[in-house]
């Protein structure tokens, strides 16, 4: 019994330290795993109750409400210890719900005073014989979805009007699921089969992505504990984000710049297709991501990548002008496309956000788009799905930047499963298109003068 209560205990501390800090719950998971020394079985079920609890706080919220109404000042970790019991008690088949609810009492005995744990005792035995309210009785269909799917209203009103209703509801729900890891093959170095070959014999269950031909999906284990990402013949990287150096179009000895590089998973991808010739310039704002740049290029055997420490927005005045055959600027953005792996991020976006990442945005393509050289192609990335971010920061550009144009050769160079969703010269990819990250590509040409 000890070892579930350690799991439990230190998932309702997680969930308390990420509420309160606005902390990333993945680097606290990783790091809360390690120093409470919990055991690889209890591992999932910690992640399952961190994340499952963080995914649908707002669903929980809705169904707890009726049930905690009279008790206006609970603290906050009693009311995440009743979020956590009844995330199990309705969406954990393998937990009985009376497990759920003792360990519940158990916590609430050991943190806090005996009122406090009848308190929990009764709102949860409450739930168990009343059962939940409906969700049936919110009208509005904004406010349905958002409730059923725990995204904010303001998120998904902006969604309804950007993608229609349809589309919107199977995003919330998309992300609402676990998001499966994948690796791109090293093809510098070893065969997608070869590698398909080592990774099943180190006991990993993995297949072929049906999209990237440099690309494997993993169905059980973490490929970063691989010996193939040992030794360099695997990187992790979604396949949305592989899509990325596709869409550069490189030749062999070019030089390309990835204007925000780190960690690095598409400089070392353009740096592989470059086959290990010409060069990659990456460049981070933060000197330790810088490092973590150098370091994966090492650990690929890569040599073709030059690491800086920089502000993209001062390139202008660090490299000649026109000297660059490819430019990425795989931008920061809202990282609306990723919420399945940052569960807690649905909650800490304000929209306001948006608006400010969008002059961020444009004033980034503004100083690296005279370095590219005539007919020379600019990628722009992000792993959102939202139109302030992406299309209109495109379309602004090219208004005021007539030397470009949208290159719609670019669809002759993606995979097959993507054709149908390029509109143009740009794509927006949406989480459940493929069960990989939301993500935009746009890609532009410098017209010779």
């Amino acid at each position: 019994m000890s070892k579930k209560k350690n799991v439990r205990d230190t998932a309702l501390q997680l969930l308390e330290t990420i509420e309160k800090n606005q902390a990333y719950s993945n680097l606290l998971l990783n790091s809360a795993i390690d120093k409470n020394e919990i055991s690889p079985i209890d591992v999932g079920l910690l992640t399952e109750l961190v994340y499952g609890t963080l995914q649908r706080k707002m669903t929980i919220d809705f169904y707890l409400k009726p049930f905690i109404e009279k008790n206006k000042k609970l603290q906050s970790w009693v009311i995440n210890l009743l979020r956590m019991t009844v995330y199990q008690m309705v969406y954990l088949d393998k937990i009985p719900e009376r497990a759920a609810i003792y360990e519940a009492v158990e916590i609430a005995k050991r943190r806090g005073h005996k009122g406090i744990a009848s308190l929990v005792n009764g709102v949860l035995r409450s739930i168990q014989r009343n059962g939940l309210p409906s969700l049936d009785s919110i009208a509005d269909p904004a406010e349905r979805i958002s409730i059923e799917t725990s995204h904010p209203l303001w998120l998904v009103r902006r969604w309804l009007d950007q993608f229609g209703e349809e589309k919107t509801r199977e995003m919330c729900e998309v992300n609402l699921t676990a998001p499966l890891q994948t690796g791109r093959v090293n093809l510098t170095r070893i065969s997608r089969d070869e590698c398909l070959e080592l990774l099943e014999e180190e006991g990993f269950e993995v297949e072929p992505s049906p999209i990237l031909p440099e690309a494997v999906k993993c169905l059980r284990g973490n490929l970063a504990s691989s010996k193939a990402f040992k030794y360099g013949l695997l990187t992790i990287q979604d396949e949305s984000s592989m899509l990325v150096a596709n869409a550069l179009g490189i030749q062999e000895e070019e030089v390309i710049l990835d204007a925000c590089a780190a960690p690095g998973g598409k400089t070392t991808h353009i740096a592989e297709k470059l086959g290990n010739s010409g060069k990659v310039i990456s460049l981070d704002l933060h000197e330790h991501k810088v490092k973590l740049i150098s370091e994966n290029a090492e650990r690929l055997g890569l040599e073709n990548i030059e690491a800086q420490k920089m502000d993209s927005r001062q390139a202008a005045t660090h490299f000649e002008k026109e000297s660059i055959d490819r430019v990425l600027l795989d931008a920061p953005c809202s990282g609306l496309g990723v919420m399945r792996r940052k569960p807690d991020m649905k909650y800490t976006k304000k929209e306001q956000d948006l608006s400010q990442l969008q002059t961020i945005q444009l004033s980034l393509l503004q100083s690296v788009a005279p370095l590219l050289k005539a007919k020379g192609t600019l990628v722009y990335s992000t792993c959102t799905v939202d139109r302030e971010e992406n299309q209109e920061v495109i379309e602004k550009f090219l208004r005021e930047h007539p030397e470009f144009e949208g290159d719609t050769t670019f669809a002759e160079r993606m995979p097959v499963a993507i054709k149908p969703l390029i509109n143009g010269y740009d794509v927006q990819i949406l989480p459940q298109d493929f069960g990989s990250d939301g993500f935009y590509i746009a890609c532009l040409r410098k017209k010779v003068e």
